[in-house]
């Protein structure tokens, strides 16, 4: 009896000895580990305040003429070899349409790849290189790209995933041609009020266009490509491009029908395009693009959407015929809390240079010019267009980024995104 008492107290000694050392080891481990996790947070803090300091000096150093320039958005000339129509104006993002779109995909990078080059050299901040990419009629790179169907065509014909991976094709093949911005997807619920307008660039139904808005924007923000999700708060069937949309839903309505944009903007898209429409129950006196209310309120602080926010083209004749000439046009649209105005002319010299003197005589102004050039510098760094870099004194700073890529290796993304895109077309239209 007392030998099987000491072996069990042996036994329980031992077994205690031994549970103990490794309860010892992990308190040592933990303990290292919270040391670590401390100091890499530390690391990051320390990280993320060098470039909020880069950011503000950045800011701070350059001009308001070339703030200013930032803020725009413009057509750009010719389809080969960039040269400025305005030497002293480069804007900050250009629009391609169609006929900017050389015959070839290697045609297509040498342009895009000229006017980062030009910029550089000439001491410019180079532009975000934009095009509306929606699908169907919509639809600027279809001599080049695999092909893309309409939004209501691919809620009609894929899944989610599926969309999801023709949207990443076309990402790919977008990015390899040298562009970061898509304009699009369209975000509106098709109704009755706007479907002859939207003409199948809308998914649909709410569901639809919550989930496969998501997909979309997921597809291309992956893959280096920022969306500008449109158009808020919606329009109706007067085409904006010829007449000025009037809503006419109450507020509650109002409010139901954008319940999926406050979902889909707290996906934190690149960028948000206002609607020129007036909404007779919200700030009815003037444009969606020009009220403070739907812009700073609502988009920005109700949805807490923190990209650009876009005008629509301020040339449209929803605007120009209905006393917004676009000198006026671009002071309100940036007084409302709009970052970036959209141009679709070659030329934006004239409204810049009333916002540079409205700047440089109105400090509220001057405060609202600075914010949106900080925002349109964060997103060129976050796409690669720009960098941080350690200056001759060890200081963080923000300079261009070049072009990595050979031709020849960027082909070969093209080719092997389209070929997974017409493969894909193939087995499901």
């Amino acid at each position: 009896m007392n030998r099987i008492f000491l072996v069990s107290l042996f036994s329980f000694v031992v077994f205690s000895a031994c549970s103990r050392i490794p309860d010892s080891l992990q308190d040592k481990k933990e303990a290292e580990f919270r040391r670590y996790a401390r100091n890499a947070a530390a690391d990051v803090r320390s990280v993320q305040e060098m470039r909020r300091k880069a950011i503000a000096e950045y800011v701070k150093k350059t001009s308001v003429h070339d703030k200013v320039c930032q803020l725009f958005i413009e057509n750009i000339e010719g389809d080969s070899v960039f040269v400025p129509v305005e030497k002293d104006f480069i804007p900050g993002g250009y629009l391609f349409f169609s006929y900017n779109l050389a015959d070839s995909p290697e045609g297509i990078m040498r342009f895009t790849d000229s006017i980062r080059s030009y910029c550089v050299k000439n001491g410019s901040v180079p532009p975000f290189l934009a095009i509306d990419q929606e699908g169907g009629f919509v639809n600027r790179l279809r001599t080049v790209n695999g092909p893309l169907p309409s939004a209501k065509r691919v809620s009609e014909k894929l899944t989610i995933q599926e969309a999801y991976k023709l949207y990443s094709a076309q990402a790919r093949q977008m990015r390899a041609l040298g562009f970061n911005m898509n304009i699009a997807p369209v975000v509106e619920i098709q109704t009755p009020e706007n479907e002859s307008f939207l003409d199948g660039r809308s998914f649909g139904s709410f569901l639809n266009v919550r989930s496969y808005g998501i997909a979309c924007i997921n597809a291309y923000e992956n893959r280096g490509i920022g969306t500008v999700v449109k158009h808020f708060p919606g329009n109706t069937n007067t085409d904006p491009h010829t007449g000025l949309p009037e809503i006419q839903l109450s507020e509650d309505k109002l409010d139901e029908s954008l319940k999926h944009f406050y979902q889909i903007s707290r996906m934190q898209p690149a960028g948000a395009l206002m609607s020129h429409a007036r909404t007779k129950a919200v700030d009815s006196d003037v444009p969606a693009c020009f009220s403070h209310e739907w812009v700073s309120e609502r988009l920005r602080k109700r949805y807490g959407f923190n990209g650009i926010i876009f005008s629509d083209d301020i040339f449209m004749g929803a605007l120009a015929n209905n006393g917004y000439p676009p000198e006026v046009a671009a002071v309100m649209a940036v007084q409302a809390g709009v970052n970036c105005i959209m141009i679709s002319e070659k030329r934006f010299s004239k409204p810049a240079r009333v916002l540079i003197k409205k700047a440089q005589e109105d400090k509220a102004f001057a405060s609202l010019v600075d914010s949106s050039f900080e925002k349109i510098i964060i997103y060129k760094l976050a796409c690669g267009i720009l960098e941080y870099a350690l200056s001759d004194d060890g200081k963080l700073c923000i300079v261009p980024k070049l072009v990595s890529q050979s031709i020849s290796a960027r082909m070969d993304s093209f080719n092997e995104a389209r070929k997974e895109n017409i493969d894909l077309y193939i087995s499901h239209f």
